[in-house]
């Protein structure tokens, strides 16, 4: 989809009525989700596989005619019109949030203790104590209200959409005369073109690098532009036209704008028509050189969308939803067309109870799906959905434009939905086959360790640093499901007076500042309830021997934490992976079998601490190298950084360069090249 900024869909989207599920009836009900807290990253995270809950247990403990009653009183003071209520239990959680178009014969129907009601349902009334409402003046905006309050405040009873990152997109922007281009995340704020949504970040990535070797659009930051005197390696290797020093006019470089413009906004075939007749012409006129130029933006065209996988013949613009139920699981594939070409795909799985039918879940998917998102114009569904003619209405409100809600059954769109299904049906098993190949590892680590339960959140702790500059300290957490990558965190330094490389004072100060936390929440973390995934860990592992654990249980007996199990892992001889040993509290040193999955798996864990930490360490560091420039490296003067800018063009592909190719350099010494490398590419300790 495209649309310009800042008046653009989102913001229509935001002026618009809160948004929405479906006129759920009593039947219609699930249980809770994991809070989506946003990492905030670029890398795409694997949804986690949401836990079942049977229909046994009960949710509260009041009997189930105080709930009757509760609901009654209600009932007395119900509106006859449109509206949302909600469910409250003692402690004013909300239980669940329903939307009718007759709220009074809604709720009644809740209370007619005399009717055969699910299971599930009669747990949600026996923990009711009060009902809220909120009239509306449509059915429609009803509906939206209802998504809206779905995800804001979780109800325990809905069916939740676990989606914890915005969608990128691609910006050509519209602040400067010649125009960048870029991905984007968030509020649509900055004057442009954005088109999207793209299902991935690395998708966004690989259409912008033949979008550029295509129409030769700079990437640059403006403050990059303007400081230019010479074109960057960029353009030497023709992926910019450089107008940074005007080697290509304003006439010339806004065709090259509109021509990009056009081919992301469906109009490929007239673009690329348009090339091969430049090219031709080039051509006749024995222009070589030109006509390779065009030659090679139209091969780059047909890479962008030979990329995308299936492209639509007779579908320019739709999201198709497919759904699979497996093992009382539910997994909804969604796939993005946008211009007539297929611009990503990427699973969910929204936690609902085992008994809803998919019609169900998709149909309460849906609504919450497009909460924060512009819909397109069509909408292809696997499924019937009760209610699909009142959510097209209500999507066609909210984005300016007919929205149409349908589930093909012949032709070009059912192959569409046929394939989202495939694909679904594929991503839930391969999700199922995770979680028990991590379910019985879990197992065998309590057993082995002798934990006191099976652990469902692991923290494991590592710091970085080179003599002591850039100390950053990371998280990293696990689960059931694997790594929860929307849980990991990392804590730069802020102590001033830690001695540089000590690294039981960092250590120190990141358990410090994530336990508080946790001791004493800030008042919007205490509302925030997760059944699914506890927020404190069971097991936290940190990288060291004997001393570095006996640090961290002094930390943790100063904090007065004594319900989190402690285990240090230690390298083996020569840092040789298998040849580790495992320390915890008042027991002897462990050693396990190389071969053992379990410590397998605790490397794994530690390894992918020791990446994330020192990703963590290389931002902050290359951050202050670009602040700093090459000004901090010994023996490198002005000269020499002409030089070596001259010959590069950037930072960046200084930084990027082998001490060989450094050494070609003008006034650059072998030893000179060898520093400079060290410079970009240290060993962090």
């Amino acid at each position: 989809m495209v649309h310009d900024s800042p008046d653009n869909p989102d913001d229509r989207a935001r002026k618009a009525p809160p948004a929405a599920a479906s006129d759920t009836p009593p039947e219609r009900l699930a249980g809770p989700d994991v809070d989506p807290a946003a990492a905030g990253g670029d890398d795409e995270d694997d949804a986690l596989l949401p836990d079942i809950l049977e229909e046994s247990g009960a949710v509260g403990e009041g009997p189930l005619a105080t709930g009757h009653e509760a609901i009654e009183r209600a009932v007395r003071l119900a509106p006859t019109s449109p509206g949302v209520y909600r469910m409250l239990n003692a402690n004013a959680d909300v239980l669940y949030v329903g939307k009718a178009k007759n709220v009074k014969k809604r709720l009644s129907s809740y209370a007619r203790q005399s009717a055969p009601l699910p299971a599930r349902i009669l747990r949600m009334i026996a923990a009711t104590v009060t009902v809220e409402i909120v009239s509306t003046t449509t059915e429609t905006e009803a509906l939206l209200l209802e998504a809206n309050l779905i995800k804001q405040l979780r109800p325990r009873f809905n069916v939740q959409l676990r989606d914890d990152k915005s969608f990128p997109y691609i910006l050509i922007t519209g602040d400067h005369w010649a125009p960048q281009i870029l991905k984007h995340r968030g509020a649509q704020t900055r004057p442009g073109r954005y088109f999207g949504p793209f299902a991935s970040a690395g998708a966004v990535n690989r259409t912008i690098t033949a979008l550029q070797r295509a129409f030769l659009i700079r990437s640059c930051t403006d403050s990059f532009f303007e400081s230019r005197t010479r074109p960057c390696l960029l353009h030497q290797i023709r992926r910019c036209a450089g107008p940074c020093t005007r080697e290509i006019d304003f006439g010339g470089y806004s065709t090259l704008v509109r021509e990009a413009s056009d081919f992301l906004s469906g109009k490929s075939h007239a673009v690329k028509q348009e090339l091969a007749g430049e090219m031709e012409k080039a051509s006749n006129e024995l222009e070589f050189e030109r006509a390779a130029l065009y030659r090679d933006r139209l091969a780059a065209l047909s890479a962008i969308q030979s990329q995308q996988g299936i492209n639509p013949r007779t579908v320019e613009e739709a999201d198709v939803f497919a759904i699979h139920q497996e093992g009382g699981f539910s997994c909804v594939e969604v796939f993005f067309f946008r211009t007539g070409q297929n611009w990503g795909n990427r699973a969910y799985f929204p936690r609902a109870e085992k008994s809803f039918t998919p019609e169900e879940v998709l149909g309460s998917f849906l609504a919450q799906f497009y909460d924060d998102k512009p819909p397109p114009r069509n909408i292809l569904l696997s499924h019937e959905i009760e209610e699909s003619e009142l959510l097209a209405n209500a999507l066609s409100i909210k984005a300016g434009h007919k929205v149409e809600v349908t589930a093909p059954k012949r032709g070009e769109k059912k192959e569409l939905v046929t394939h989202a299904l495939t694909n679904a049906r594929e991503a839930l098993g391969r999700k199922l086959a995770d979680t028990a190949t991590q379910s019985r590892l879990l197992e065998a680590m309590a057993a082995t360790l002798s934990l006191p339960h099976v652990p469902k959140r692991i923290e494991v702790y590592d710091n970085s640093h080179i003599q002591g500059t850039n100390a950053v300290g990371a998280m990293i957490v696990a689960g059931p499901d694997g790594f929860v990558k929307n849980q990991y965190r990392k804590f730069n330094i802020k102590s001033e007076g830690i001695t540089p490389g000590d690294d039981f004072a960092m250590m120190r100060e990141v358990l410090e500042r994530r336990f508080k936390r946790l001791i004493n929440p800030p008042e919007d973390a205490a509302k925030a309830k997760d059944d699914d995934f506890p927020q404190w860990p069971d097991l936290v592992i940190i990288d060291g021997g004997r001393g570095q654990l006996n640090a961290v249980r002094e930390i943790f007996a100063n904090l007065g934490l004594t319900q989190v199990s402690l285990m240090s892992v230690a390298k083996g001889p020569d840092r040789d992976a298998g040849r580790e040993t495992l320390f915890m509290p008042e027991r002897e040193a462990i050693k396990l079998e190389p071969r053992d999955p379990v410590l397998y798996f605790i490397q794994r864990l530690r390894d992918e601490a020791h990446r994330f930490v020192i990703g963590s360490h290389r931002k902050l560091r290359k951050k202050d190298i670009r602040e700093a420039g090459l000004q901090e490296i010994p023996g490198i003067g002005p000269s020499r950084k002409r030089a070596l800018l001259h010959h590069f063009g950037t930072l960046k592909e200084i930084e990027r360069a082998s001490i060989a190719d450094l050494g070609k350099v003008p006034g650059v010494s072998a030893e000179s090249a060898r520093r400079i490398f060290e410079y970009f590419h240290p060993q962090p300790g």
